[in-house]
Parts: structure tokens; C-alpha cells; sequence
């Protein structure tokens, strides 16, 4: 038998070890920063944003949409806004673009974040 872990051709399928998490999660971090800077630099997007409240409840959402379609970048910018919002939200990949839907009239806050990181926009 061969103990898992050692074999260069290994890879981990499942641990609840927090030092394999540690290990994947270190991983992860060196690879996605290049990818994510890469793809976004190549893409000339514009992001729109919109606020809707139909199906909601009455509730408002600030939508940005026609984002780039990578699942990386649209989670780390969504977990940003959250934060710095303060608010909940989600960020969606179906359709052709991507999405990201905040709790909230946000669109003040959002737009600030956007000029500082030199990200297009428009719809405000």
C-alpha cells in the first residue's frame, strides 16, 4: 500500500485536516492572482449596473452586470463589495456575462470601489 500524500502523481480528493486545507488553499491563492489579472486585462468590458426590485419583495438590489466571465475574479470582487458595503449579495455565471447582485441601493459605495480600482462603468 502506499500512503497518500507522498506520490508526486497524488492528489488529494477530501480532508477535513486543516493543515491539507492550509496546503490547497496556499496552492490556490499562487495560481489565481496571475490568472484572474491576466484574463481581466485582456477583457475590454464595461461593467452596467442597475437597480431592480421586481420578484424581490420590494426589496432593492444593485445589479452589476456584463462583467467577465471568470468565477475567481467575480468571487473575490463580490466578497470586496460585501465587505466594504456591508451588505449581503451573490455573483452569478449563467448566462453570457458575469453578474453580481448586492443587497441594497449600493450603487454610490460601488461606484467608488470601481474608480479606485480603475474598472469601467456605467448606468449610474
Amino acid at each position: 500500500m502506499s500512503s497518500s500524500g507522498n506520490s508526486p502523481n497524488s492528489k488529494l480528493v477530501w480532508s477535513d485536516d486543516p493543515k491539507d486545507k492550509a496546503k490547497l488553499d496556499a496552492e490556490a491563492s499562487k495560481k489565481a492572482p496571475e490568472a484572474t489579472n491576466e484574463f481581466v486585462k485582456s477583457f475590454n468590458w464595461v461593467a452596467v449596473f442597475r437597480l431592480e426590485k421586481s420578484g424581490r419583495g420590494g426589496k432593492t438590489v444593485t445589479v452589476i452586470d456584463q462583467l467577465p466571465k471568470q468565477e475567481i475574479f467575480l468571487r473575490d470582487l463580490c466578497k470586496e463589495l460585501k465587505n466594504k458595503c456591508g451588505s449581503g449579495g451573490t455573483y452569478s455565471l449563467e448566462g453570457k456575462e458575469g453578474l453580481i447582485e448586492i443587497q441594497g441601493d449600493k450603487r454610490v459605495a460601488i461606484k467608488a470601489i470601481f474608480e479606485k480600482k480603475g474598472f469601467k462603468f456605467k448606468g449610474m
